[in-house]
């Protein structure tokens, strides 16, 4: 059964954001392979190009087995060295935002593609959704309740990983 490929028309680009999609898996309780996630976009719809955005840890050699693993699937990586950010309560902050450059390259690379998949639930990205359906761009979010913005269930459809499990679970 489809799940996506009712939903999708034409060439199809993937937008996802790594660092939301960690903490869906910590809610949903299971992990995503992304190798079976490659292989379910590739028989779900025509695809096109898949971007992964995540920071980076120097000298971490399982991160980058894990980097390399999403680049020998297909990923074309988009990283940058995360940062440290102290607290006001003393605590460590680990974080690498990428949405502003995830949002530019949507929309730069929007002549490309027919449907934007967004892997991510964050609201900041409700605008570029929203310029993207301006263009005439079908725009589909996949994430999972409790990590998907209001603001983006109102300009895209919305896929549950959920409904996924069977088909992209480790």
């Amino acid at each position: 059964m489809m799940v996506i490929g009712k939903l999708v028309k034409g060439k199809v680009y993937v937008f996802i954001d790594a660092a939301n999609v960690f903490y869906s898996q910590k809610t949903l309780g299971w992990r995503i392979s992304y190798k079976k996630l490659m292989e379910f976009l590739k028989e779900e719809c025509d695809l096109g190009q898949v971007f992964l955005y995540t920071g980076v840890l120097f000298n971490n050699p399982d991160q980058e087995r894990f980097l390399r693993m999403l680049e020998y699937c297909g990923y074309i990586l988009r990283t940058k060295p995360v940062k440290k950010i102290l607290n006001a309560n003393g605590t460590i902050k680990k974080k690498a935002n990428f949405d502003v450059e995830a949002s530019f390259e949507m929309d730069d690379l929007s002549k490309e593609y027919d449907t934007a998949i967004l892997i991510s639930g964050d609201s900041d990205f409700a605008y570029t959704l929203k310029r993207l359906k301006k263009k005439s761009k079908n725009v589909i979010v996949i994430s999972t309740g409790g990590h998907v913005s209001i603001e983006l269930l109102r300009e895209a459809k919305f896929i549950d990983f959920k409904k996924l499990k069977d088909k992209i679970s480790l």
